[in-house]
């Protein structure tokens, strides 16, 4: 009978890794009991089993790569490995008013300093567009502006951003074309930097869930927040946003999206990084969306969130000697598992990344589409 490391050496081999080989993207095992918790458990005992320091790898993107390009993901999962986040989402509203602010405590209250850290200098958490830059601060100039280009910001213009982070974009639309903004997000430490950066300018922050908004608005911009909202609110948030922007406005629409059918996310990401996210795929955006927009452009730059993750992998790795007196060696190995990992699946094209562009009513003559 097959042992369980003879079982693991083969599915491993079937993506060019082998365990404790030579290559940077060879896996190490340093406890036994690795073999049966991760063949059993499935994905959340891979992450689980490498924060406890069961394994190791050289290069943790390249391995994730190769395992998540050869697909072993989808052709040895375990069985229910994702059976109880699937049928969670389906049965309850997992990002419920009363629940949308879970996130902000559990990910991105954690501490600004980890952020400051690891981000570029305007503290940009979503993808950079690498297409004519060099380095992460460029790539991410390079996104924030790419974004007015598509929404065609002009001067006294009012947008609201909805997931405004560290206030990236506020800062940068008051700044580079003079508009007006108003950024949503539910998590108390980044309205509180984001008010402190962009202090002066006519930009407000609010603390609140984007189904509690007021006004109207010449365009909307939401860059890396529609992860949280979740199939069961897609049609709220797309009639929301309908309502609150103006009939000739844009609304500029930046997500993570999966094109798998019956995947919504890793199910160690959703308990330890991003509780009750769902990535959406495209049926579901379209389907949420044509009720109330005309899809003007759909851009997809996947392999972008590639490169923005090893150089805030590389960022944070730099940082470690001053973030260790506040975090744990665990948290160290949880972090660097997050990066990694999501930079080997965009890597893979396992996962992607797309800037949607809508209007309300069509634009007359057509939408010239901005690269």
């Amino acid at each position: 009978m097959i042992s369980l490391k003879e079982k693991a050496h083969n599915v491993l081999r079937d993506a060019g890794v082998t365990i404790n080989g030579a290559k940077p993207w060879d896996i190490h095992i340093h406890d036994e009991r690795f073999y049966r918790r991760v063949l059993s458990q499935g994905s959340i005992a891979l992450g689980e089993s490498y924060v406890d320091g069961w394994w190791d790898a050289e290069r943790l993107d390249e391995f994730f790569f190769k395992i998540l390009r050869a697909r072993l993901d989808r052709e040895y999962k375990p069985f229910g490995q994702a059976l109880f986040h699937r049928v969670s989402n389906a049965l309850f509203n997992q990002q419920s008013p009363s629940r949308s602010f879970h996130v902000g405590e559990r990910h991105y209250d954690i501490g600004n300093d980890l952020y400051q850290a690891m981000l570029d200098t305007q503290m940009v958490y979503t993808c950079g567009y690498w297409k004519n830059a060099r380095t992460l601060g460029e790539a991410q100039e390079e996104k924030l502006d790419l974004v007015c280009r598509k929404i065609n910001l002009r001067k006294g213009k009012h947008v609201l951003d909805i997931g405004c982070g560290w206030g990236s974009f506020a800062k940068f639309a008051a700044e580079k074309y003079g508009a007006r903004v108003t950024g949503l997000t539910v998590s108390k430490e980044q309205a509180a930097l984001a008010r402190e950066r962009t202090r002066g300018l006519p930009v407000e922050i609010l603390f609140q869930d984007y189904r509690d908004v007021e006004g109207t608005f010449d365009h909307i911009v939401s860059l890396g927040m529609f992860e949280h909202v979740g199939p069961k609110n897609y049609r709220t948030y797309m009639r929301t946003v309908s309502d609150h922007l103006k009939n000739d406005g844009l609304f500029l629409l930046h997500t993570i999206g999966s094109t798998v059918p019956g995947t919504d996310v890793d199910p160690w990401i959703d308990k330890y990084i991003f509780p009750n996210g769902v990535l959406p795929r495209p049926a579901q955006l379209s389907g949420a969306a044509s009720e109330f927009f005309v899809i003007e452009d759909w851009h997809s730059f996947g392999p972008d969130y590639d490169k923005t993750l090893m150089a805030w992998n590389n960022n944070f790795e730099s940082h470690w000697g001053e973030l260790k007196k506040k975090h744990s060696e665990r948290f160290h190995r949880m972090w660097r598992y997050y990066l990694l990992s999501c930079a080997g699946a965009f890597r893979a094209r396992d996962i992607q990344l797309w800037q949607i562009v809508l209007s309300k009513d069509g634009v007359l003559g057509g939408y010239e589409s901005v690269r």
